[in-house]
């Protein structure tokens, strides 16, 4: 019963938040890899990471991968993020809650880069 937890900053522009949100209804239909993939938000949006954590230790949740969803590993990658989600073990120590490396650490990420800047051309 493996969950995944995407974890995104968070915004005051809705449109923004509601971005993280369709990409997590992409995820869940691109694998079956995870019992459930919802998302929460640092800060400003909700859910907060500590109620999408709560709430899918409630849905039978025994691992959770976080995965950042940010470009580099700045303050909120490498202290903040950690530091929430060791708040949640410390209550759920029954709970195996992973960090998975954010989005920029990943080997394809030149790539992706590339491939945007040669569709606007």
């Amino acid at each position: 019963m493996t969950h995944l937890l995407v974890v995104a900053h968070g915004s005051r522009r809705e449109d923004s938040n509601l971005e993280i949100r369709e990409l997590t209804k992409q995820l869940r239909l691109m694998t079956n890899c995870f019992a459930a993939i919802d998302c929460a938000f640092l800060e400003i949006a909700e859910p907060s990471i500590a109620q999408a954590l709560t709430q899918q230790i409630t849905l039978g949740a025994r691992q959770i991968v976080v995965m950042p969803y940010f470009l580099s590993a700045g303050r909120h990658v490498s202290i903040d993020i950690p530091e929430q989600v060791q708040r949640i073990r410390d209550t759920h120590p029954q709970i195996d809650i992973r960090i998975a490396n954010h989005l920029g650490a990943a080997e394809t990420i030149g790539e992706i880069a590339i491939e945007l800047a040669i569709l606007a051309i």
